[in-house]
């Protein structure tokens, strides 16, 4: 295994600090037949605790946003990539120095779930019901233009 080099915070251009000195990347995990997207509910001791968010974490130095995404999801969710199809990088937050991507993914929402230490749970959510969770806040401060695309890759594979 590679150098896992991208855990740290960052003081960022924008004020705020950001976990991960690399950036960071999550996956937002799709079923298109039942309109349903999957969230975890962090446990409470991780940055935004006890928020619904998607899995996803640093990037290390050496990792592409896609692989960082995908191997968050198999340490959080116990998910492997060889059960996603990637099939867009949403680049919605960035402030120079420090970048979050949103991946999109397809999975069947018959696949297993199983979390690690850091969420309590994780749930399919209706795609139209996901704005009325108590949502992690980087996540709500990207959900509207997050899914108005999801909306046309949804659109674009039927």
């Amino acid at each position: 295994m590679a150098e896992r080099d991208g855990d740290g915070w960052v003081h960022c251009d924008c004020g705020a600090k950001h976990w991960g000195v690399n950036g960071a990347a999550g996956i937002l995990l799709v079923d298109v037949e039942h309109d349903v997207a999957l969230l975890q509910l962090r446990a409470e001791w991780t940055h935004g605790g006890q928020t619904w968010g998607i899995p996803g974490g640093a990037r290390d130095s050496h990792e592409s946003a896609v692989q960082a995404a995908i191997r968050e999801l198999e340490e959080e969710l116990k998910i492997t990539h060889d059960l996603v199809d990637v099939i867009h990088d949403v680049l919605l937050t960035d402030h120079g120095t420090w970048s979050y991507h949103t991946v999109i993914g397809l999975l069947g929402s018959t696949a297993a779930l199983e979390v690690n230490e850091e969420s309590v749970e994780a749930r399919w959510i209706s795609i139209e019901e996901i704005h009325g969770f108590d949502l992690h806040p980087g996540l709500a401060e990207v959900w509207p233009e997050l899914k108005r695309q999801l909306r046309e890759v949804i659109d674009a594979r039927q």
